[in-house]
């Protein structure tokens, strides 16, 4: 089967002291090839948990992750990670940051060089090939550490808060290649955000996570990544359905992140 599945996972972690954290409970949804995904939930919510575990970083205490018909059992080429910082290699050139992965497959030098000069060409980046990762912006690392993500060939993009650390202008510009980058290169993508705004931008789905133990509140399914693709974005936010559910699922985080304060008084007392 061609897609992603999340197939009843749950997530507790041990404490200590002898107690446990239940970080995700019953968690199921499926996800064709080529969909593009996005999470968010108050903080506490698992989704970063959830993110780990289809990346193959943490393996679930009940459940399981299948990627084409293979069950998640750890980290593969056929997954690739953007993290909110680039966590790119500050002693290396763009261009060899870039071209490690394919590097680390023995790939020999001239598709190599091809492969790195046609991403940093398709992210902005033709004329920096050359540069310092320090000497980069952080929208700029970002780029490269989707370059780098791409080059190799991996069919789910994770990322992680990739945007957040960025300034408005910057960040929405990185919005628009992300939706340049899942139309042309036809990646499953799942982003998790803490950005209503965003979310509802760069979901074609759209999750919204409670917390404790995280599980699936409500699930959209959203025309605004596609409108996104051609138009400005900012005209995209204008449509009138994306304010009415933008203010929906504002009203859903607040009562929740209120529960959770309510809860948290009442166990402190």
């Amino acid at each position: 089967m061609s897609g992603l599945s999340i197939d009843k996972i749950s997530m507790r972690f041990d404490l200590p002291n002898g107690g446990s954290v239940q970080a995700l409970k019953d968690v199921s949804l499926d996800l064709k090839a080529g969909e593009l995904l996005s999470v968010l939930g108050p903080s506490g919510c698992g989704k970063t948990t959830l993110l780990n575990i289809a990346a193959g970083f943490l393996a679930p205490t009940e459940g399981r992750m299948v990627l084409n018909g293979n069950t998640v059992e750890g980290p593969g080429p056929e997954r690739g990670m953007v993290f909110q910082q680039g966590a790119l290699f500050e002693w290396m050139s763009v261009r060899e940051n870039v071209g490690f992965g394919p590097k680390m497959k023995g790939m020999a030098a001239k598709p190599k060089a091809e492969i790195v000069d046609h991403l940093l060409d398709v992210v902005g980046l033709g004329a920096f090939k050359e540069k310092a990762v320090y000497e980069l912006s952080g929208g700029m690392q970002q780029r490269v550490a989707l370059a780098r993500c791409l080059a190799n060939e991996p069919d789910v993009i994770l990322m992680d808060e990739p945007l957040g650390a960025l300034d408005a202008l910057t960040r929405e510009k990185m919005q628009g290649l992300v939706l340049k980058l899942w139309k042309e290169t036809g990646k499953t993508i799942i982003l998790i955000t803490h950005s209503v705004e965003e979310a509802l931008l760069l979901g074609e789905r759209l999750l919204v996570m409670a917390p404790r133990p995280g599980r699936i509140h409500k699930e959209y399914r959203l025309p605004f990544a596609e409108m996104g693709v051609d138009k400005d974005l900012r005209e995209v936010k204008k449509h009138p359905q994306f304010g009415e559910v933008r203010e929906e699922i504002l009203g859903m985080i607040w009562d929740m992140e209120e529960e959770i304060m309510g809860r948290n008084e009442g166990e402190g007392s």
